[in-house]
């Protein structure tokens, strides 16, 4: 099942399950958070399935980040073995450990939003990732048990500016949470319509030239040890967002930054496609 937050012309922000290019809200049937429904949602799923609400064509809507006012987005860094190599080609160091960071919330768009380039940095970058959706609180979980806390999956672009990320800030934090540097989408992907997440082919093109794909299978850390590391240390909420790492491909090892009017398009088997246009970051902002 496909869930999705919408809005038409000036109307309100709906819950809407997607079939095919339709999208029917089904707001009256379980209200218009995705968040406050995550740890119920195996039970809503029959009332989901056939909420008869208003359908729309998907062409015909606005479609917003899936996930409204997550707690957490929580990104993991150099977790692809040939993207690992690729860093320390370029003289980065690899971690030994799971090397975890913090996006900041507000840097959370919708998934056919514009990217802002900062107008601080010409090294504004790209990022396909497998984003886990949590939908139980969980601590301590053991990775054989981590399945039972992902509500579902989404597509995410883990935008970096890497200036500061490697050279301005002695954390990632900075660097990765600009404004409009996380969109997701395009909407939930519910865990029981993918069997495997670990084999899945993600796709990222810049004008349509493919600059990454790769499969899922090359995690160094897989979803599961992932959220049972984590949850070693802090509880996971519902609606908490974990980008779990980019392959190989980014522009940083060649220079190949993102420019203005750039069109980024991520896609990820099974789970949809994100497109988003680069703009200048407007005057006195």
């Amino acid at each position: 099942m496909k869930i999705a937050r919408f809005h038409v012309g000036d109307g309100p922000t709906v819950l809407g399950r997607v079939d095919g290019d339709k999208i029917t809200d089904v707001s009256g049937q379980v209200g218009g958070s995705l968040r406050a429904i995550l740890p119920l949602l195996p039970s809503l799923e029959p009332q989901i399935r056939t909420a008869q609400g208003q359908t729309f064509a998907l062409d015909d809507v606005v479609l917003e980040a899936p996930i409204d006012n997550p707690q957490k987005f929580l990104g993991i860094g150099m977790n692809y073995k040939e993207h690992a190599e690729e860093a320390r080609r370029a003289g980065i160091p690899v971690p030994t450990n799971q090397m975890w960071f913090n996006k900041q919330v507000s840097c959370i768009v919708g998934p056919y939003d514009a990217i802002v380039k900062p107008s601080i940095s010409d090294e504004l970058d790209y990022e396909i990732e497998l984003g886990v959706v949590i939908g139980q609180r969980c601590k301590n979980v053991k990775a054989e048990n981590a399945r039972s806390v992902i509500a579902g999956y989404l597509v995410t672009n883990d935008v970096s500016v890497r200036d500061w990320l490697q050279k301005r800030s002695p954390t990632f934090t900075l660097g990765k949470s600009f404004d409009t540097h996380g969109p997701i989408g395009p909407w939930l992907t519910t865990a029981d319509e993918i069997d495997d997440p670990l084999g899945l082919t993600m796709r990222l093109t810049v004008n349509g030239e493919v600059r990454q794909e790769w499969p899922t299978s090359d995690m160094i850390y897989d979803i599961y040890e992932q959220i049972a590391y984590l949850t070693q240390v802090f509880t996971l909420m519902p609606g908490d967002i974990l980008a779990t790492g980019t392959p190989s491909g980014i522009g940083a090892p060649t220079g190949r930054f993102l420019k203005v009017g750039d069109v980024v398009r991520a896609e990820i088997e099974g789970l949809g496609a994100i497109e988003n246009r680069v703009v200048a970051e407007p005057s006195g902002s």
